[in-house]
This record gives structure tokens, sequence and C-alpha cells, in this order.
């Protein structure tokens, strides 16, 4: 005999129920602590790289110097693409960047000499392929849609330094590497949000990585998941100066309209990422002289301090955005970005669905009408 209705509780969204353990990253949303494998992510974002930062996500312990000198390797070794990947993008040259990311990605399925083999050990080459993959892809895209030849990978450059490269055709400095290396640990790993809880779906179908991370990418897409940064940026310029930054939250809040870049999912306090941006938006600003855009951010902050005390805090798109938008990339590049600093974490994730796997198959509580007769059509 089955629950009565009436009895059964419904978690929408899943909110708050436990699908499985895992190793890798811990949140504590009310006391805005984010650690990946123990380690707190204020000293991943001071002090490690994102190799470094890949190989602790992807092999559970922080490397030697040799180990990460052999990790790295790999990755520049990986930073290749298909001819057939790049007719692709040239065939949808004019969709938008996640559209080509998540197609691209899907068409290295074609390509990649282990796709179907599921092994974790053939899985983890793969992830780490893919993460070199991913930002190829991005930067190809950007110059093919703009008339121009994607530019090659240096093998000089370390990873965020090299995708700069790629993106805007010229080496980039060591600030503004930096800052788009630390933007990349911050992004690279945050538990069972949307597109990893995709992808963890995908693989419980016992399906390859190229698919799991596929799926993982057209969740991000998605605004409610990935696109605050962009919005972010629209709402700074919708402002336009620090001294209008109060009114524009007020009448906000009057309308029962979110102010882009506050509240999350998981953290009750703020962002324990978002003081890492903050800092790298108010040095990069100043440096480029564009100080505007870090003063109306931090007016829009004092506006929102009433809020805090029920939940509502800053996150780290809320910075996040104006980072790429000083470093001059595009708009909707914004929501790729965080793609490149996250196929760790999505791999991961798959890593630890496929060590015990399962069918993710959760319910549906029925509340449609009763038994009810077919009417034949020439009755109705």
């Amino acid at each position: 005999m089955s629950e009565s209705p009436e009895r059964i509780e419904v978690n929408r969204g899943l909110k708050g129920v436990y699908f499985d353990r895992s190793r890798v990253c811990h949140i504590d949303g009310r006391a805005g602590e984010l650690r990946y494998r123990g380690y707190s992510i204020h000293e991943l974002a001071g002090r490690s790289g994102f190799e470094e930062t890949c190989y602790l996500l992807l092999k559970g312990e922080l490397p030697t110097r040799a180990e990460l000198a052999a990790f790295d390797a790999e990755l520049r070794a990986a930073r290749t693409l298909p001819e057939g990947v790049y007719e692709v993008i040239r065939t949808i040259r004019g969709a938008h960047p996640m559209d080509v990311l998540r197609t691209g990605v899907s068409a290295l399925a074609a390509f990649d000499p282990e796709t179907a083999d599921k092994s974790p050990a053939a899985t983890l080459r793969k992830g780490m392929r893919l993460t070199a993959q991913v930002p190829m892809i991005v930067a190809a895209h950007e110059h093919i849609r703009n008339g121009r030849e994607p530019v090659a990978p240096d093998p000089r450059l370390a990873h965020a330094a090299n995708f700069l490269y790629m993106l805007k055709g010229r080496e980039p400095g060591e600030d503004a590497a930096g800052l788009l290396d630390m933007d990349l640990v911050l992004h690279a790993e945050h538990g069972s949000n949307a597109s990893s809880f995709a992808a963890r779906v995908v693989a419980g179908t016992d399906a390859d990585l190229h698919g799991a991370i596929t799926s993982a990418v057209a969740a991000l897409a998605g605004p409610a998941h990935g696109g605050a940064a962009e919005n972010v940026m629209r709402m700074a310029q919708e402002i336009g100066d620090a001294s209008r930054a109060a009114e524009y939250v007020k009448s906000k809040r009057a309308a029962g309209e979110p102010v882009m870049g506050f509240g999350h999912r998981v953290y009750r306090a703020e962002d324990p990422r978002a003081r890492h941006m903050r800092a790298g938006v108010e040095k990069l600003s100043r440096e480029l002289g564009e100080p505007q855009w870090y003063q109306i951010l931090e007016a829009v902050v004092a506006a929102m301090k009433p809020y805090a005390r029920h939940g509502v805090n800053v996150n780290v798109d809320f910075y996040a955005g104006v980072v790429y938008f000083l470093n001059g990339i595009a708009e909707d590049l914004f929501v790729p970005i965080f793609a490149v600093g996250r196929v760790p974490g999505w791999t991961v994730q798959v890593l630890e669905q496929i060590e015990n796997n399962i069918l993710i198959r959760p319910l549906t509580l029925y509340n449609g009408p009763g038994p009810r007769d077919y009417v034949p059509i020439e009755k109705r």
C-alpha cells in the first residue's frame, strides 16, 4: 500500500537533500566557509595556482614540486583541438559562446581516443584534456566570430596566462594573468551545484565524461546558475555612478526584484570567494584608471547591508564580471570563463560518482487527476 500523499515531504529543487557523500568540497553556508579537500579557499586563493589546485582536486593531495611539474606538462601537451572541432566552431560561429562551447565539448567526444573507456583512470586523463581544451574552444570562437584566425597556444605560458593570450592575441601582464588564475581557483569546484549535479546524473547512467561535461555546460548556461557575472556588469553600467547606487537598490527592493550578485542558494553569510575578487577589482580598476566601477560596486554593497541579516550577501559573481570587463573581455564570454575554471570540478564529481555508481532517480509526487475512463474520440 502506497504512503498517503499528505505524509510525503516534497523538497522542491532537492533543497536540503543529501544524495551522496563527497571527499572533495566542504561548504558551510552559515559560516561562509569553503574548503577543497580540507584546504581553506582563502589559503588556496592566496597561495596556490590553478594547476596546483587542479592536481589537489583530481588526485586528492597537494603535489610535490616534481609532481606539479609533470602534471603541468601534461596539461600543456593537451592544448590541441582537432580540425573537425574548428570546423564545427566555424559552422556555428554566430551562436552564443556557451552554445558553441557545449557543442564543441560534445564534438570532442568523436575525436578523443578514450571516449568509450569509462574507467576512472581514463576519465581522469580525459578530464585533464578537457581542462586544456575548453579554454581553446572559447578563445577560438572569439576569434572566428570576429573574422580572425584562432591564436595558437603558447607552451611557455601557464594555464590562465595562456588562455588570456589565446583570447586577446597578446601576452597578458603579470597582474592580469594572476587575477584570472585566482578567479579560476575560486571557481574550480563548488559541491553539488546545478551543473555538477547534472554531470553526476549523466554519469549515473554510465555515460562517458564528454556527455557528462556537455550536460554540465548546458546547465551552467542558465542565468539562474552561471549568468550572474554578466548581469552584475550590466547593473554597474546602468547605475553609472556610485552616487546613484542607493536609489537603484531602493527601487529594486521596492519592486521585489533581485539585486544582481547578492544571495546564494547555499551561503547565508558572505560568499567566502568574494573577498578575493573584491581586492582584485579594486587594484585593477585603479591601475587602469577606471576606479568608478569599484566605487559603484562598493556603494551597492553598502546599500545592501540592511539585508545581510536576512542572508542576502554578496557572492563571487558580484566582482568577477567587472574583472573580466576591465580585461576587455566581451560580456557574453563571462560565463564561458566560469566553465574554463570549473572543468576539473566537474571531472572530480564524475570520478566520485563512478566509484560506486548508481542511477540517480528521484521521485515526483503525483497530484494530477484521479483514475479516469478513456473516452473514444468520436464521443468527446
